[in-house]
């Protein structure tokens, strides 16, 4: 996974730069990136992809001591905020790297770059704790259409 942190979605960014209410990329940015992800599609590599609105339009849902606290956006004391994000199938974290490097990320912009869980990489226990045929039928539903 590929997770764009875009500089213009971070609450110190400095006013006038922030991603706020009605908050759209140029078109010439949008076309750049269009072209990133049409290489990846090409390339076999692409297998989903989405960009996140503004924090202003999220809510944080923050867990303890047996009860859960939300908070709507913005979010004043979060450091980082993910703005969109790439699911892509490469063979190493090297390949996944050199595909975040060719980004046409604006300055400012980092890229995550994670490695997905797969089943196979949990112990036996926790592989059959993790098998729910409801939800596998759901992800293989949605895969497929």
């Amino acid at each position: 996974m590929m997770i764009m942190i875009p500089r213009v979605y971070q609450p110190d960014a400095p006013p006038g730069q922030r991603a706020e209410e009605g908050f759209a990329p140029p078109a010439e940015a949008m076309a750049k990136m269009m072209k990133f992800n049409e290489e990846l599609a090409k390339a076999g590599a692409l297998i989903a992809l989405d960009g996140l609105q503004p924090i202003s339009k999220g809510a944080r849902i923050a867990f303890g001591v047996g009860k859960s606290i939300v908070s709507d956006g913005p979010f004043i004391e979060t450091k980082e905020v993910i703005g969109g994000f790439w699911m892509i199938q490469v063979k190493s974290k090297e390949e996944a790297v050199g595909w975040a490097r060719r980004c046409p990320a604006a300055d400012g912009d980092v890229i995550e770059v994670r490695q997905v869980f797969e089943m196979s990489d949990f112990p036996p226990d926790v592989q059959k704790a993790g098998d729910n045929p409801t939800v596998r039928a759901q992800l293989e539903k949605h895969k497929g259409g």
